[in-house]
């Protein structure tokens, strides 16, 4: 090898690690918007005077969206350009953003979030499938460890951001924050990241798979959101949908939407069925769960999805409810949590070359276990927030020894040809569990709080039943969020002390059920295959 030839394959080299880093950026933005909203929620919903449906919508829509738009657009960067379709989605993730930090209300900053979730599900697997085509052996295991250690730290340090730029300023910079994030990123990409793209992908796309699975999701979603308000069998609430309205004294419109999302999503199953067997376009390649990585590495994912975004939702909540923490400290209690995950993702990408990436994903599921129940039993009004310093501390380094691990297993036995549409379906997969555990978590919230606020009331002497009412609805409606202003009237200590009790059992709840959806998620971690980096074979250059 000649020198010049040296001097360009080093590079190469160096651009392919400065594009890694670019498209860690447009992952980093996106992942963080998924948790920043989080420790900010507090302050929105105060100033918008949201109830607990419309603050699960903030966070749910964007995590529906995602995943129901990822597959497809995934595939269209593999047809037309996995770089070009980086820049599209910084294009529309960075305008939604800028909606988002203009919303004048709940409504408005929900279409915001419908349109962060466009622009995420083109960003995602374009860099997924960018890194899955460009690095090749142990540099693989490196790159994915980056990937994911950017996904673990970033969704940490999410809280952290969001806290500072609520307390400091206000929570439309947790939306503001990603202008100058997406210029930086899409300059990088004009600079260092590599078009690729598949030239043997099957052209065409699938509408009725788009339709079936993006409506399904979404009424399922809705069912697990809005139940607690419309009642999830008999109707306790008006529905209103535009013009329409869902007739007084039927059974509840949850019911009804619950079934149609089921029928909806079997009904995708069997249609991407018939289609591949006819050889037309499929959203879902069903042929892909034949390697059995892929399969049982997406039930993982999912299921430890359905628990691990629920710590992360619910306990900003409590820490600003109940201690009355403000944004930035509890961004600052998270920290530890972050910490944590930027310990773990590196740490993983070496890990996995040594003993298989399957080891260090069951290692990273089981601590994330063990830190959530251990968070979950420490919760308490009396108890400090620093207490939980360790637990959220193990947790990151679990989330980090995870995520990039478990997104390099499930893609190990793809073939590179197919990487854009497996990457679109396990990030799916993830999306999914985590709109469907935030839905999920969220009511065993919000059904805990109400209900234990109402026992917890009664037996407080001497106050009111119409007092009592009251203070459920503005508890439960607020998601426990006026408890400061309930703090600060005279004589309210009983009150206050009632609610606080009644948040920290619903919390402990919700952990509780958050730790067994992970635990589900380690157990079947470990029928996953020993895949080692080493038994990837070599592409060939129609595949890259």
């Amino acid at each position: 090898v000649s020198d010049e030839e040296r001097l360009l394959m080093a590079v190469t080299d160096r651009t392919r690690w400065f594009g890694l880093a670019v498209l860690s950026v447009g992952v980093a933005m996106i992942i963080v918007d998924a948790t920043i909203v989080n420790v900010a929620l507090p302050s929105i919903i105060r100033e918008f005077d949201l109830a607990l449906a419309d603050a699960e919508w903030i966070n749910s829509i964007y995590s529906l969206v995602f995943a129901a738009l990822l597959i497809t657009l995934g595939k269209v960067g593999d047809m037309y350009g996995r770089r070009r379709m980086f820049m599209i989605g910084l294009v529309i993730f960075v305008g939604a953003s800028m909606m988002a930090g203009l919303a004048t209300d709940g409504s408005s900053l929900i279409a915001a979030r419908f349109l962060q979730g466009i622009g995420a599900a083109v960003i995602l697997p374009a860099t997924l499938s960018t890194v899955n085509a460009t690095f090749q052996g142990k540099e693989r295991g490196i790159a994915f460890g980056v990937w994911g250690s950017v996904i673990g730290g970033m969704a940490a340090l999410g809280p952290l951001l969001g806290g500072w730029l609520t307390t400091e300023h206000s929570w439309r910079w947790a939306f503001y924050i990603n202008l100058p994030i997406g210029a930086v990123a899409l300059i990088g990409t004009v600079m260092w990241v590599k078009e690729t793209r598949d030239t043997e992908l099957q052209r065409g796309f699938d509408i009725p798979g788009i339709l079936l699975s993006g409506i399904g999701l979404a009424a399922v979603v809705f069912s697990l959101i809005e139940g607690p308000r419309l009642g999830f069998f008999q109707q306790i609430d008006a529905f209103n949908a535009g013009p329409f309205a869902w007739p007084e004294h039927w059974i509840s419109p949850v019911v009804a939407t619950f079934v149609l999302g089921v029928l909806l999503l079997i009904g995708f199953v069997l249609n991407e069925k018939v289609r591949a067997e006819r050889g037309r376009a499929v959203l879902f390649d069903l042929a892909l769960f034949r390697f059995k990585s892929f399969s049982l590495g997406n039930s993982a994912a999912a299921t430890l999805s359905l628990g691990e975004f629920g710590l992360v939702f619910v306990l900003p909540l409590f820490l600003q409810a109940v201690f009355g923490y403000s944004a930035f400290r509890t961004g600052l209690l998270l920290l530890s949590f972050a910490i944590g995950a930027f310990i773990g993702g590196p740490t993983a990408g070496i890990l996995a070359t040594k003993i298989g990436p399957r080891r260090v994903v069951r290692a990273g599921m089981g601590m994330e276990a063990v830190a959530i129940l251990a968070v979950a039993l420490l919760i308490a009004p009396e108890q400090s927030g620093w207490t939980f310093v360790l637990p959220l501390f193990v947790y990151g380094v679990g989330v980090g020894l995870a995520s990039a691990q478990l997104t390099s297993v499930i893609l190990s036995e793809v073939p590179t040809r197919e990487s854009g549409q497996a990457s679109g379906m396990q990030s799916t997969f993830r999306q999914v569990g985590a709109a469907i555990g935030i839905a999920l978590l969220g009511t065993v919230l919000s059904a805990g709080l109400r209900s234990g606020t109402i026992d917890n009331l009664a037996t407080i002497p001497d106050l009111p039943p119409v007092a009592q009412e009251g203070i459920v609805e503005a508890v439960a409606g607020s998601a426990g969020q006026v408890l400061p202003a309930l703090a600060e009237q005279p004589g309210s200590e009983a009150v206050v002390a009632a609610v606080s009790d009644a948040f920290a059992s619903a919390a402990q709840s919700t952990g509780f059920v958050a730790v067994a959806f992970v635990f589900l998620g380690f157990v079947l971690s470990t029928q996953l295959p020993d895949i080692r980096y080493t038994d990837r074979r070599t592409r060939s250059p129609a595949e890259q």
